[in-house]
C-alpha cells in the first residue's frame, strides 16, 4: 500500500484551519454524541469493529501485521498489563460498537456492559454481536436479550447502553462496589469532567478491581506555540476537551483512591502506524464529500488525522498504557 506522506490534492481541496476552540463542555459532548451518531457505520468501514490503535510492538509485526490483528494486540497488551483473570465483571466506558466487549466476553467469559454516548453505537453494537452469535453457530434465540439487556456470547455475555459517562455512577448506582474492571480505551480523552469520572470509577469497582486504560496524551512540559500548532488542531478535528499528560492521569486516579497497578508504558511508537494506514484509507473522494455534507466539524475531523501523524512524529502527541487498582480485597 502506497502511504501519502503529507496532504494530499484530495486533502487541500478540502483544507481549512485547524486549532479552533471548543464552546462549553457541555455543547462539547453534544457535538461528540451527533459526531458518533452520523459517523460510526463510515468508522465500522474505515477500522472495522475495533475502533482504537493498533500495536505493532516489533519490527516484525510491523512488516507483517494487519491493522486488524494490530488492533487485537492492543487489547492482549491491555490484558497483560492489567493481569485481568477470567469470568470478571466489566464495565466498558465508550464501548464504541462494541469491539473490546465482545473480545472480553467471548475470550475470557466476562459479563460486560458497554456504554456510549451514541444510540446509532448501541445499534450497531447489537447487530455485529447478533452477526458473532450465528456465526459462531448459535441460532436467532442465542442472539436474543434477556431481561437485563444481555446476549450470550461465548461463555460470557454483553449489553450496551446509550448514556453519559459522567452520569454512570447515578445510573449503577444499585451495582456500587460490584464491578471488577473498568475498562476505557481512548475514551476517557474525550471526557471533560475527569475528576469525576475517576472519582465514580472509584464507586462502581469492587475492593481489588482494576481500572484499565489506553488513551492518547499530550507530552509534559509542551510550551504555548507547540500547543498551539501540534495539540490545539487534534483537540479541535477529533472533539477533545483541553488534553491531559499522562501523569496528570495518575495524579487523578491516585486523589480517587486508587493505587498504580502498572505504571504508564509508552507505546506511541507502536502504535503511530495507525494514522499512516487511516490517512491512506480516507483518500477516497466520496469520504470527503460526505464529510463536507456534514459541515467543518466532520471535515476537521479528516483533516486532524495529518495533525495526529505530526504530533506522534514530533513527540509532542503521546499514546500509553496503564492500570489501577482499588485498593482492599
Amino acid at each position: 500500500m502506497s502511504i501519502p506522506q503529507g496532504s494530499t490534492p484530495l486533502s487541500r481541496e478540502y483544507d481549512i484551519q485547524l486549532g479552533k476552540p471548543h464552546e462549553e463542555m457541555e455543547a462539547l459532548k453534544g457535538k461528540i454524541k451527533e459526531h458518533y451518531d452520523i459517523a460510526s457505520d463510515s468508522y465500522l468501514d474505515i477500522w472495522g469493529e475495533h475502533i482504537h490503535h493498533g500495536y505493532w510492538p516489533t519490527k516484525e509485526s510491523e512488516a507483517n501485521d494487519s491493522k486488524e490483528t494490530a488492533e487485537l494486540n492492543l487489547i492482549q497488551l491491555l490484558l497483560s498489563t492489567s493481569k485481568l483473570e477470567k469470568n470478571l465483571s466489566v464495565l466498558d466506558v465508550g464501548c464504541g460498537v462494541g469491539g473490546s466487549a465482545r473480545y472480553l466476553a467471548s475470550n475470557l467469559g466476562c459479563h460486560v456492559t458497554g456504554i456510549t454516548i451514541s444510540s446509532r453505537q448501541v445499534e450497531l453494537a447489537y447487530s455485529l454481536t447478533k452477526a458473532e452469535v450465528e456465526k459462531t453457530g448459535g441460532g436467532p434465540a442465542e442472539s436474543d436479550k434477556d431481561d437485563e439487556g444481555f446476549v450470550k456470547l461465548g461463555a460470557g455475555k454483553v449489553r450496551y447502553l446509550e448514556m453519559d459517562a459522567e452520569t454512570m455512577s447515578d445510573h449503577f448506582a444499585g451495582d456500587v462496589g460490584t464491578f471488577d474492571v473498568v475498562w476505557f480505551c481512548e475514551s476517557l480523552s474525550h471526557m471533560p469532567n475527569k475528576e469525576k469520572i475517576f472519582q465514580d470509577v472509584y464507586k462502581l469497582l469492587r475492593p481489588g478491581g482494576k481500572l484499565v486504560l489506553a488513551d492518547w496524551f499530550k507530552d509534559e512540559g509542551l510550551s504555548a506555540e507547540t500547543l498551539r500548532s501540534d495539540i490545539k488542531p487534534i483537540e479541535d478535528g477529533m472533539l477533545l476537551p483541553p488534553l491531559c499528560t499522562n501523569q496528570d492521569y495518575v495524579r487523578l486516579a491516585k486523589a480517587a483512591g486508587l493505587h498504580l497497578f502498572a505504571d504508564p508504558v509508552d507505546i506511541s511508537s507502536q502504535v503511530k502506524k495507525t494514522w499512516e494506514l487511516t490517512w491512506s484509507l480516507v483518500q477516497n473522494k466520496a469520504v470527503w464529500q460526505f464529510a463536507f455534507s456534514h459541515g467543518r466539524e466532520a471535515i476537521a475531523f479528516l483533516q486532524s488525522f495529518q495533525s495526529m501523524r505530526s504530533g506522534y512524529d514530533k513527540g509532542s502527541f503521546r499514546y500509553a498504557v496503564m492500570a489501577f487498582q482499588k485498593p482492599g480485597a
